[in-house]
Formats: structure tokens, sequence, C-alpha cells
């Protein structure tokens, strides 16, 4: 038969057991048989308190929880501190928090600018000033934008989003009253229905979104890249030359297809990327000035290899747009439609820390010759049509080296919570060369009959500090070279610090 001894009664029977053995020696005397008995004594009584304890612990633990209860001045004070909170969340959206009927980003960007020249300057100032000037303090650009979702679509990526975003612009300065005057125009204002939507479906999902309103054209690198991006201050000269940095008022879809997606660096490469639109052609802020639309289409095709490849990044773009526009003849009222198209191509390459990009653009412009013994160039127009069109030629070519080190891009040190409430970001260094080429016409007659080029020539060696997210600072030199004898050289210096928000 079995059965357990509790600790108190292996304690007792230990000791009875002591005692059993002696018993079996010598006869105890009367003082052993004594001082065994005081022993049993305590060794009792040490049992009795501990079996009375364990009773009373057990009684504890089955005894049901003692009741507190709440008073009316404590619940009172609890309803007290609710309402406070409740009031102060209020008053905070209330007095210190933007409210809008849609979900809404604001964002911007101020540029301020210090620039030194060997070449006396006078624009941009009023008419009136005594001297000509070799430096300035200047605010070349100020964005303000709002974009948003009209809807969201969490399941599927549908969503109908909004931009509509504003820019700074200096005004002409004619008089002393007009120069401290400045304009604030609108740049973007669209409504944007994805088709698909790759950051909702998943990465590995084609891109295809469709965009309705005044916005960027596609056209090339240069006229598309962001102010933020951009590694040089002034934008190459063919982007305003070819009229391709405006923005135009249509429709525009966009997409890609087949991207390679490597979740561990944080990259997604489409194989090939797309663009074709149809716009007035006549600027920003305008109605149509024709009765024909211009047309637009970009191509660009990423080579198809892994992160770790040589070749990573490296992109081929083709970009063309059919325009029409209206040339007048010569100082005469008469005006007629011709044609102003574009031809691009564009390599990028950027593979940390070197990358390289170069643009070729042209543009063919119809316009009148009115001086039937001269070509058909752009200054051969003179007060009299002769019934001819002739079309201009024209060219530039930017190429850009640049080599980046530092961490504000690499996902290890940006996408690890390290990012702190202050606009702390890994620092990165960017320095850079690049060449600008552009010739208005090709043809180089003047209207004199003289061989006369307006072709340019800037060579730019730069460096970038990106020191915050949103944040850099950048300083160019830059050299003016003129085809033209007529026209002297010359060399500027420009610092820049950048800003977002």
């Amino acid at each position: 038969m079995k059965f357990t001894l509790k600790a108190s009664n292996r304690i007792l029977a230990l000791a009875l057991f002591g005692y059993a053995e002696a018993s079996f020696g010598a006869p105890p005397t009367t003082e052993d048989l004594q001082r065994q008995i005081e022993e049993l004594k305590s060794i009792v009584q040490s049992l009795k308190q501990q079996a009375k304890a364990e009773k009373t612990e057990a009684h504890e633990d089955n005894a049901p929880p003692k009741e507190e209860f709440v008073t009316k001045d404590e619940l009172d004070g609890l309803r007290a501190d609710l309402e406070n909170h409740k009031y102060d969340n209020q008053r905070t959206r209330d007095t210190k928090t933007p409210i809008t009927k849609r979900g809404t980003t604001i964002s911007g960007n101020v540029q301020v600018r210090f620039n030194s020249t060997n070449s006396p300057k006078t624009t941009g100032a009023a008419t009136t000033q005594s001297t000509p000037r070799y430096s300035s303090f200047d605010i070349p650009l100020a964005t303000l934008a709002f974009a948003g979702s009209l809807y969201k679509d969490y399941g599927e990526g549908h969503n109908l989003d909004y931009k509509v975003g504003f820019g700074y612009a200096k005004s002409t300065a004619t008089t002393t009253a007009a120069a401290g005057t400045s304009t604030f125009n609108l740049q973007d204002a669209y409504i944007q229905y994805n088709f698909i939507n790759p950051a909702v479906t998943g990465l590995e999902d084609a891109n295809l979104n469709l965009r309705f309103g005044q916005q960027q054209t596609v056209f090339g690198l240069e006229a598309q890249t962001t102010d933020e991006l951009k590694p040089a201050i002034n934008n190459a000269q063919f982007v305003a030359g070819l009229g391709v940095g405006t923005r135009q008022i249509g429709v525009i879809l966009r997409g890609d297809y087949d991207p390679y997606v490597d979740y561990g660096f944080n990259y997604r490469a489409p194989l090939l990327e797309y663009a074709v639109g149809v716009v007035n052609g006549s600027g920003p802020n305008q109605s149509d000035n024709n009765s024909r639309k211009d047309y637009l289409a970009r191509v660009a095709v990423t080579a198809p290899v892994e992160y770790t490849s040589w070749l990573r990044e490296l992109k081929i773009g083709v970009s063309y747009q059919r325009g029409v526009k209206n040339i007048l003849a010569g100082t005469a009222a008469t005006a007629s439609d011709g044609n102003s198209d574009r031809y691009g191509f564009d390599i990028y390459y950027n593979h940390l820390p070197f990358g390289a990009t170069y643009e070729y653009a042209t543009g063919r412009d119809d316009t009148f010759v009115t001086n039937a013994a001269l070509p058909a160039t752009a200054s051969n127009i003179a007060a009299t049509n002769t019934g001819r069109i002739g079309r201009v030629k024209s060219v530039g070519q930017t190429l850009t080296l640049f080599y980046t080190w530092g961490e504000q891009w690499l996902k290890s040190s940006n996408g690890t919570g390290q990012g702190k409430y202050d606009d702390w970001w890994p620092k990165t260094y960017q320095p850079f060369f690049r060449i600008d080429r552009w010739d208005p016409n090709t043809a180089n007659n003047a209207a004199t009959g003289a061989n006369v080029t307006a072709r340019t020539d800037i060579y730019t060696l730069g460096f970038n500090l990106f020191f915050a997210e949103t944040t850099k600072l950048q300083v160019n030199v830059n050299s003016y070279q003129y085809r033209n004898t007529a026209t002297p050289k010359y060399r500027d210096l420009i610092a820049q610090f950048q800003y977002g928000f």
C-alpha cells in the first residue's frame, strides 16, 4: 500500500526513528530520557504551528476575493478627466490642425541662391540701376503643392488622386516699382486614375495610370527630373530652347511592364516604361492657340539584370513630340500654323557610386521665309512675306558624370528606424562634371548672309551635399563658351541652398 507523508509528518517520523534506534543501545539514564522528552515536546509544538499556518493559507486561497468599492468622488474625478481630454483634443484640432474634406499632403520646395560673375549683369532688377552688378542674392524658386486621394481603393488600388501646385515667379522689372513684385502661378492641376497600382497590389505588378489636366510633359530625363534630384543648379539649355520643360494641359497615359523587384534592397526596375498623350501644346494656363493638338510619346528600356549586376539601372529612352505652333510672317500680323516637332534620345546609368547621363534633343520648327535670296532659317524673317515656309533645326546635347558616396539612399541607413525627429538623415556627397551644348539654328545664317552662330557651350564643375532628407547644398562653377567670337566668354559661381517640406 502506498501513502504520502506531509513534510511535517516526515520530520516527526525521522525523529521517532532516531529515538527508536537509540533505544537498541545501552539503557538510557534518567537525564537522557528527560532530555529526549523535552526535545519531542519542542518538535510537536513546532509541527502544530506549521499545520496551523498551512490550514490558514489554504483557507485564504479558497476564500472569495474582497470587494472593492469606488467612491462617488473618485468616479466624478474620472469623468472630469475624460471631459478635459476630449476638450483638449477638440481644441487642438480646431485651432492647430488644417482641416480638409479629403486626405491632403502639403509639400513644397524653396531655393536660396548666391551668384557671382565676371560679366556685368542688369537683368532682373530695376532699369534705373546706376551700375551693373557682379553678384547678387536671389530666390529663384518657391513652390507649394497639395496632393491626395479623392477615392481610395484598398483592395485593388484603383485610386483617384489629385494634385494642385503653385510656383513663385519674379516679375519682369521694367520700372523701379515693378522690380520688387512677384506672382504665384498655377503649375500642376490634374486628377489621376490608377488602373493598376503596384503600391497596393504588389511591386511585381505593372503600373498604369491616366492623368488629366495641367502637368509636366514626358520628354527625356532633364525635363522630367524634379528639382530635389537634379545634379546641376541650371537646367540644360535645350529644355528652355525647345520648350520641353513647360507644363501642358491634356491627357497622358503612363505605365510600365515586367518589373524586376528585389525586396532586400528596396529595388524595383521595370523592363519597359512608356507614356503617350495628347495636349494643347500652347503652354500652361492657356487655351489652345490653334485647331490642332500636340501628340507625345516616350519609351524607356531598363537592362533586365539583378541588383548585384554592374549593369543595374542602365536605362535607354527615346522621346517624340509632334506639335503645331503659330508662326508669324515677319513684323506683319499674318499668322499661320506650322509644325514644331521634338526628338530625343537619352541614356541613364546610376550604379552607386558611379553615375552618368547623356541626352540628345533636336527640334524642327517651321518658319516663314521673307527673303527669297537667303536660306529658310529663323533669322531670315523680314517685314515682307515671300509665301515660302522653311524649317529651322536646333540641337542640344548634355553629358553629366558624377560620383556619389554616402548613405542617404541606402536602405540599411534610412530604412531601419534611424531617422530622427529633427530631420536628421545620413549625409551624401556628390561631385559632378557637365558639358551642355546648345545650337538654336544649325544653319548658322543671319539675315545679312554672314556665317554667324549662336551655339553656346557651358562647362560646369559642381558639388552637392545632401545633409537631410529634403535638404541639399549645391555649388556650381560655370564656364560659358560662345562659338561666335563677337560674344565674350565669361564664368560664374553659383551657391544654392534648397530645402523641401
